[in-house]
């Protein structure tokens, strides 16, 4: 008997259920740009009221969220404070400096956010005319890098609240913030409201199919639309896409609690069949763990797992990182373990 494919890639992976695509095929839509879709309006008024937020703007992907707000809130030749292993310095082939013109300086974020102190330590406001001066702030939560961290709200607050006591505008990286609101039991808003601005994916763990929402001022928003514009993410009958978004936030918001538990089950099973997961506080829907030096190579641990029926992935040479999410059971988690159990003692 041949089993199905079990995908523990990504939580990007996801696909619609049979619902959310009745509601794609029976969406209203209209044209974005002259403003009169109305999917699209209502998706962007129900997100800007969860934030807190005056308004919100529909973007094509998280990456081009970041990019809104790194474009919108600095200026080229400024300079953005980042998260040494943060999504937006890592992983969005440079946009910040490429298109917003930002250089980015580097800290600590190994345990998922920056410590207050570091931020006036690193900056580049003085006055100094050598320097870019730091004018912006980025945050990430949950931090994906540092094992999908769910940075606390009360950890979250004190350098968010340094950031802008410094005069930055403070940007998060909310790609998965809702698994980090769900993992602490808060609403969205309690993250919200620490930041200037906030993008935050309806893809991922939400189950959407595509589609982020960048929050912020009614100003921040209208000058965004424009850059949005600008880099060609403006669309049309964006309904279609918005009407699947509208559905994620009102129906799988609370079920993330789930893939958090699938998660913490796969470690669990993993660890006791000896394998090095790493630990980490405030963990949501990932774990990561190393293959051990002699062991096989990351390439022939990705195909001797999919011989098997499940895609893994090496997020960095020997690292590997699994992902929960909402096509994942309960009964895949088990099977999984006991695959790249397998796999390993090979």
């Amino acid at each position: 008997m041949r089993h199905k494919i079990m995908d523990f890639r990504s939580d990007t992976v996801t696909r619609p259920s049979e619902e959310m695509r009745r509601v794609i095929a029976s969406a209203e839509v209209g044209d974005d740009i002259y403003g009169d879709d109305p999917s699209s309006n209502e998706l962007c008024e129900y997100a800007a009221e969860m934030t807190g937020k005056e308004a919100a703007i529909y973007a094509c992907s998280g990456t081009m969220g970041n990019l809104l707000a790194f474009a919108t809130a600095g200026r080229h030749g400024e300079s953005v404070l980042a998260g040494r292993r943060s999504h937006v310095w890592c992983s969005e082939v440079g946009g910040l400096s490429a298109i917003a013109g930002l250089c980015p300086y580097p800290l600590n974020d190994d345990g998922g956010i920056p410590a207050p102190e570091e931020l006036s330590a690193a900056s580049r406001s003085d006055g100094d005319i050598h320097h870019a001066q730091t004018t912006m702030l980025a945050l990430e939560n949950t931090h994906n890098y540092a094992g999908g961290i769910a940075v606390p709200p009360d950890k979250f607050a004190a350098t968010a609240r340094e950031g802008r006591r410094l005069g930055f505008h403070v940007h998060l990286d909310g790609a998965r913030i809702f698994n980090a609101a769900v993992r602490h039991g808060v609403p969205v808003d309690v993250y919200a409201k620490e930041v200037d601005s906030l993008q935050f994916c309806l893809s991922k763990g939400l189950g959407a199919p595509l589609g982020s929402m960048l929050c912020g001022t009614r100003e921040f928003i209208e000058e965004a639309r424009r850059w949005r514009k600008r880099l060609g993410g403006a669309q049309r009958q964006l309904g279609i896409a918005a009407a699947a978004g509208l559905y994620a936030l009102k129906n799988n918001v609370a079920r993330l609690a789930e893939d958090h538990e699938n998660a913490a089950l796969l470690a669990r099973l993993l660890k006791a069949g000896g394998v090095g997961v790493e630990e980490a506080e405030n963990m949501t829907n990932m774990l990561f763990f190393p293959l051990k030096e002699g062991q096989i190579s990351d390439a022939e641990f990705e195909a001797k797992c999919l011989e098997k029926g499940l895609l893994a992935h090496a997020i960095s040479p020997r690292r590997i990182r699994l992902v929960t999410h909402l096509d994942v059971e309960r009964e895949d988690v088990v099977r999984a373990a006991q695959i790249i159990l397998e796999v390993l003692s090979a």
